[in-house]
Formats: structure tokens, sequence, C-alpha cells
């Protein structure tokens, strides 16, 4: 895996489809944790836990499971509800534990037509476990892929690791698979190109600085501060889209955006973006199929 360093001054403006002028991806985090692991090590779960203190893996961790399992019985309904009433869509991930253990979730998501990304299989099973064995990284993305296919009836169009932590063989393996674009890389504000032995796929950026787990959960930000920092993204990104196309990526987790004193503050940004007509309401797909066409236009193709 390999790609271009491009500083924007040496990248053609990006002219988003149908005369849009910026693109809006809100992401819920469909995600699942087994209550224990066979494991004497700590149990990484992934994001912030409620109480810090760490436990083995084989010893239950009530305040941590059944807050991250919040997110699952009540937060993400209320979420659901939440981009229903405002009328926009959500880019989903799913891991395979979910999809096998929390169907009706799935089949909400796909009533709604939302998009839904394989994002590994379970939370804690992290892709870096087996940098230095690449077969079994392989194997545990085909073991997540075949779940998600039973699970949403297609193949998954691209991928999305577990606390984006992936090795230097993900982007081939993906590659290899057919997949067209790869999430876990947060250096950009627009989508680029990474080089494979199987072809290129599309890098298309997540954040982790636009994210419940660092607005909520890290700076401890009320939901009035949230909004005003969402808007403050939207606004300057926005402004700056009118010269070259730009990317607002925002990450939410059902446990811990989808609490009655938060959603006040998704909803009130969701409906301020709706506002702007030439906001492009992309999936990662849409996103990835357009550039894969009109990459050359923005970032030409170097030797």
């Amino acid at each position: 895996m390999d790609y271009d360093f491009v500083p924007p001054p040496k990248r053609k403006p990006l002219k988003w489809p149908n005369g849009k002028r910026m693109a809006v991806q809100v992401t819920l985090n469909l995600e699942y944790w087994d209550m224990m692991k066979e494991s004497k090590q700590p149990y990484y779960a992934g994001g912030p836990p409620a109480l810090p203190d760490t436990m083995p893996g084989n010893v239950l961790d009530v305040p941590n499971f059944s807050w991250r399992e919040y997110g699952q019985r009540a937060g993400i309904w209320r979420l659901f509800d939440t981009f229903d009433e405002v009328g926009v869509p959500s880019s989903c991930t799913l891991n395979a534990k979910l999809g096998l253990e929390r169907r009706d979730i799935v089949e909400a998501a796909k009533e709604r037509g939302w998009e839904l990304v394989c994002h590994n299989y379970e939370q804690g099973d992290l892709l870096t476990n087996y940098q230095s064995d690449p077969a079994a990284e392989e194997a545990l993305i085909d073991s997540a892929l075949s779940v998600y296919e039973d699970v949403v009836g297609r193949q998954s169009p691209g991928w999305l690791s577990s606390s984006l932590r992936s090795t230097p063989n993900t982007p081939e393996i993906l590659a290899k698979k057919g997949m067209k674009f790869i999430c876990d890389y947060m250096n950009d504000e627009q989508p680029y190109l990474m080089k494979t032995g199987s072809g290129p796929i599309v890098a298309i950026p997540y954040s982790i600085e636009v994210n419940d787990f660092g607005f909520f959960l890290r700076r401890n930000f009320t939901t009035t501060q949230t909004l005003e920092m969402l808007k403050e993204q939207f606004d300057q990104l926005y402004l700056e889209s009118a010269k070259t196309g730009k990317l607002m990526s925002v990450g939410l987790h059902p446990h811990v955006s989808g609490h009655p004193f938060r959603i006040r503050a998704i909803r009130e940004f969701l409906a301020y973006a709706k506002s702007f007509d030439d906001v492009w309401w992309a999936t990662r797909e849409e996103m990835a199929d357009w550039y894969l066409e009109n990459h050359e236009s923005h970032i030409p193709t170097q030797d």
C-alpha cells in the first residue's frame, strides 16, 4: 500500500457532482461487544470507558458492558427517530457480531435504505493483533465479510476497522476482495487514492476530532457547545468549498450520542446542514464510485 503526498495547493479544485458544494457524512457506528472473553488480558473495547478501571476479559465488567449495550437497547432507536424527523440519511458501519446478535438494528437501517459498511467482526478483536500474520488478518476480514453478506444481502462496498486500527496489509487485502474504499485514515478533508497491487482503493477520511468520543467524552462538551462546534466545522468547510469541495465527516456512537440530554445537538445540527441545498448527503460507496471515475480531475496519477 502506498499513497502520494499532494498538498492542497498542488491539487486541482474538487467539484462534487450535480453542482453540490460540500459533502456531509454522519456515521452511526453499529457495534457489538462480547460480554466476556476467554482471556486474562484486559478487554480492549475501543473508545473511552464508562469506568476507567480495566478488568480481565474473563471477568464480567457490568458497568462498561451495560453502558455500551444501552446504545443497542435505547440510544440507536432515539437516533433513528432523530434522523427520520429531520429527513436525512446516515452512513452506518456494522460489525459482524451486531449483525448476528442484534438483527433488528440492521433491519431498521435497511428499511430506511441507509448505507451499511463492514466494521470488523467484533469490536475488541483488532486487525493490529495480526499485523505479523497477513493470512490471519485476511481470515478475520473474511469472517466479517461473510456475516455481512448474510445479514445485509450484498457484498460490503468498503471497510472501517475497529478503532481505525488497521495494518499496512489491510488496503491490499480489501482491494483484492473488490472493495472500493477504506475509512481508517483521518489525514484529509477530501478523498484520495491508495495504490495496491490489486488496483486503487479510495481513502474516504473519517474523523476522530468531529466524533462523539472526542467532543462528548474526552473534551466533556455540553450539548450546546457540541452544537456550536459542529456548526463551526460545517461553516468553515462550506466557506472553503466555494473553491474546492470538502467533506465533513461526523462519527457517532449510539451509547454516547443516543442519550436524551445530548440528542438536541445532533437533531439541530442535522437540521442546520439540511437547510443548505447544495450539500451532498453522499454514501461512501457513491463517493468512491464517483471519485474512481473523476480522480484525475482532482489529483492526477503520479508516476
